[in-house]
């Protein structure tokens, strides 16, 4: 028993004892996320900011979006940015126009291109831009409460050695780490790609919080049952076995989502391809944080809240 018992722990990953470095990796991707989003920002889609989108088929082969979009700014109409939307289409983003705006824009295309067809026109007014754009924060922000209610309702009956509310606190902190990387890369990709953001994209924001939680709450409940089972423990290796215990899980039931996404990326369109990529990247990140952020800076706040008594 003496022999099986430490072979098992001799297999097991020493995750707490090497969190600086887990820590120092999450904080240069967060850095980097914080300094994209303040230098760069993000680049609001007519959703947010208002505008008008336009999607044409064309009767045979697309042209370059390039070519589209020179033939747009000969036009006049030099803020358009142009994409493709499957094997015939292409979606034209510009800002707020009036219906004789609209008509030049198709005419031009027509002049061009012969045979084309307008598949849908969508108008957003700034008012209703700044509304979305204000309700999105306000969406964000409820829910991370709400998940630090839930979490601390949930672990009401851990008072010692850690705080129930300090589960949801940790929780919310590796939210943000998770929503700091994909608004980071958002804002990169928004640069120097000129991706914009839609409502699609809050949407991802708001899925990947509830997946991340998923994941971390996981590893807290085993948490929480090994202090009650493993009297007499330093906490810091309750909480290595706790994440050792939960590490198979997490990352099998992350990777059949990420297996799922990655095809949606090659095969699901280009209508879908960044709300998909916003997960991808989120859930990755989620990952990530439920394994090596949440749980141990239980340990770090615990441990420094010792040394302050």
């Amino acid at each position: 028993m003496a022999y099986r018992e430490c072979r098992r722990k001799q297999s097991m990953l020493n995750i707490i004892k090497h969190y600086k470095f887990w820590f120092g990796v999450s904080g240069v991707f967060a850095l980097i996320g914080i300094i994209a989003l303040i230098v760069y920002g993000l680049n609001f889609g007519i959703d947010f900011r208002g505008g008008t989108l336009t999607q044409v088929r064309f009767p045979d082969t697309v042209p370059a979006a390039s070519e589209v979009r020179a033939v747009l700014i000969e036009a006049g109409f030099h803020d358009a940015v142009v994409q493709p939307a499957g094997e015939q289409s292409v979606i034209i983003r510009t800002g707020p126009q009036e219906k004789e705006e609209h008509d030049q824009l198709l005419n031009a295309l027509i002049d061009k291109y012969q045979g084309i067809q307008e598949e849908q026109f969508t108008s957003i007014g700034p008012v209703i831009g700044k509304e979305l754009r204000s309700k999105a924060v306000v969406q964000l922000i409820l829910v991370s409460l709400g998940i630090i209610l839930y979490i601390a309702y949930a672990f009401r009956k851990v008072s010692k050695p850690v705080s129930s509310w300090k589960f949801g606190v940790a929780a919310i902190v590796a939210l943000i780490h998770d929503l700091l990387i994909v608004v980071g890369v958002f804002a990169l990709l928004g640069h120097f790609y000129n991706i914009e953001i839609d409502s699609l994209f809050v949407t991802a924001l708001l899925t990947v919080l509830g997946f991340s939680v998923h994941d971390t709450i996981v590893v807290f409940d085993r948490i929480r049952e090994n202090l009650r089972i493993s009297a007499g423990l330093e906490l810091s290796e309750i909480i290595n076995n706790s994440i050792n215990q939960t590490l198979v899980r997490s990352i099998n039931t992350s990777m059949t989502v990420i297996f799922v996404l990655l095809a949606l990326i090659l095969f699901g369109g280009e209508t879908i391809r960044y709300f998909v990529l916003a997960l991808l990247i989120g859930i990755t990140a989620g990952t990530y944080s439920s394994i090596f952020i949440a749980s141990p800076l239980l340990l770090v706040w615990h441990n420094w809240s010792r040394s302050r008594a």
